[in-house]
């Protein structure tokens, strides 16, 4: 069959053609527009901002040749801003047209009320009956919630019924997710990376057998989808951490260390902790429910070429059978090629996309772009990397990660420079407040930067997600650090990860019931098979927490 995927060069596309090829089908990329003629189907992916996408397809004739395509009767699908794409326009690029297939305008989430972007596993209400080119809601509601991942979206409303597949609320807003007419449908989730439900869905598109001549042939019966009004179903989303490093014979082991120590002893010629393979960890994870998998490179690699890197491998080969989105981070910085060549940030970004990463997570880059935000007056340069990763690939593809350790004070005077806030556990000498010291280079060297400073510079900048460590809390397994966490996301609009301290099941309700943050990392417990995802899910679930199922496979 001449299924084709069109990639207009940004974001991860290997994850949908691995997905495709774990149904069974063949998919080829589209090499110019007169490829388009070959095919009997057409997937097109988008990733980043609607401008740049819309600006690509103008400036290499895509966009003419796209409407012939949809105009043929062929199956088209999109998938997040390759839905976009198909409507008038969009208030992310006011002065950039969209196909106009669609009469409607892509609007940007209130972020007065809720965190943007959207991320996360939400549901999808049909407006329309399943049948035909593509079908939701295979399960049941706890297994078919979809991956999300944007800050734009269309309204639903009376006036593009006819194309309203589903709806889904996020917060107070109610948006098109999926639409569906004739030969197209399109989806603003990302299938290929939700899980089985989202496999099933693919496979409805690639199984269908077209009838008919295009977008005529709609005779579905259509609900006013303004007047449908889901629950938010946003879950909290339970994410596994594998640090990552090439221990003594160099080999790539999943570790875990004791405030940062992976050695199995503090004594000479210890080797690195082994919690397991990389590749095979991630993918137990998946298949246990893990909503998304964060894998941290914590060896420097310094003397390999940047197209050997040994992550990007692993990404490749976690991507074939993992279908949730996975982070990379550790190194995400300008690099220096052993022949002398730098990589700028950007560059090494998209290696990693390319790879099979959705999102990269900063670390100490992102304490020193704060710290050149502040020294020249908070002025946007556009040349950091969080900003130009951002622009290219989206503010949901930037995750910061924040390594901060606490400092006491006696009183908020006696750091003046420095957000402080009370505590309930005094420090060593009886003090009732902290500060929380922004550290580098794996927490080895601390900076005159709290995180309350970070975060909020970052998030100017463009990153769309924090991940909140907490050094004092590492390997405790005695909770989060709710204080911080509680503090981190009164601060910023973003999205926050808790990491650092999980012990028990109960750890994990606590910090979504007392700091609201949309998700929670952990690693030890989940390597040494103390606290099993599933049973963290379950206990969620009881609690009252919207949760995602892990689905009963294909």
């Amino acid at each position: 069959m001449g299924v084709y995927l069109l990639d207009y060069g940004a974001g991860n596309v290997r994850s949908l053609v691995n997905a495709v090829n774990k149904l069974g089908y063949e998919i080829k990329h589209v090499e110019s527009p007169q490829d388009l003629l070959k095919a009997e189907k057409l997937i097109f992916p988008g990733v980043g901002a609607f401008g740049a996408a819309m600006v690509r397809l103008h400036t290499t004739g895509y966009d003419k040749a796209l409407k012939e395509y949809i105009e043929s009767g062929r199956p088209f699908m999109g998938i997040c801003v390759g839905m976009q794409c198909l409507f008038e326009g969009s208030d992310e690029s006011p002065n950039v047209k969209g196909l106009g297939l669609i009469p409607s305008t892509v609007k940007k989430f209130n972020p007065a009320t809720k965190s943007v972007p959207h991320m996360g596993w939400n549901s999808a209400a049909l407006a329309q009956p399943n049948s035909g080119l593509a079908e939701l809601n295979h399960d049941g509601d706890e297994d078919t919630r979809y991956y999300f991942v944007h800050s734009f979206a269309v309204p639903a409303s009376k006036a593009i019924q006819d194309w309203t597949f589903s709806t889904t609320t996020y917060g107070d807003e109610t948006f098109v997710s999926a639409v569906r007419k004739g030969n197209v449908f399109a989806t603003q989730f990302h299938p290929e990376k939700s899980g089985w439900a989202g496999l099933k869905v693919l496979r409805s598109f690639l199984s269908y057998n077209p009838q008919g001549n295009g977008l005529a042939n709609s005779t579905q019966p259509h609900a006013d989808a303004s007047s449908i009004i889901p629950k938010d179903h946003l879950t909290r989303r339970i994410i596994a951490c594998l640090d990552v490093r090439a221990n003594d014979k160099g080999d790539l082991v999943v570790t875990k260390g004791d405030q940062y120590d992976v050695r199995e002893r503090a004594t000479e010629g210890a080797d690195v902790r082994n919690l397991g393979k990389p590749v095979e960890l991630a993918r137990r994870y998946f298949e246990q429910g893990a909503d998304e998998i964060t894998f941290l490179n914590i060896t420097a690699f310094r003397d390999i070429p940047l197209h050997d890197l040994p992550m990007l491998e692993v990404l490749k080969r976690t991507s074939e059978s993992v279908f949730v989105p996975l982070t990379i981070g550790g190194g995400i910085r300008d690099l220096t090629n052993p022949d002398g060549t730098v990589i700028p940030a950007l560059q090494v970004a998209g290696e990693y996309f390319r790879s099979g990463a959705d999102k990269v997570s900063i670390g100490s880059d992102a304490v020193y772009a704060a710290e050149q935000y502040y020294a020249s007056g908070r002025q946007l340069t556009g040349q950091t990397a969080i900003e130009q990763i951002a622009r290219v690939y989206g503010a949901q593809a930037v995750v910061i990660s924040v390594d901060p350790r606490r400092v006491y004070v006696d009183s908020p005077q006696d750091a003046p420079t420095h957000h402080v806030i009370p505590t309930k556990f005094p420090g060593p000498n009886g003090e009732q407040y902290c500060w929380y010291q922004c550290t580098v280079k794996g927490g080895r060297e601390g900076r005159d930067l709290d995180v309350y400073q970070l975060v909020t510079a970052c998030e100017a900048l463009g990153a769309g997600e924090v991940l909140l460590n907490c050094m004092d809390k590492d390997g405790t397994n005695s909770g989060y650090d709710l204080e911080l966490v509680a503090d981190v996301k009164r601060a910023v609009k973003i999205p926050v990860i808790a990491s650092s301290g999980a012990g028990c099941v109960e750890h994990f309700g606590e910090v979504f019931n007392q700091t609201g943050v949309e998700a929670a990392l952990a690693a030890g417990i989940f390597h040494r098979e103390e606290v099993p995802i599933e049973q963290v899910k379950s206990y969620l679930k009881k609690e009252g927490f919207d949760v995602r199922g892990m689905g009963t496979g294909l």
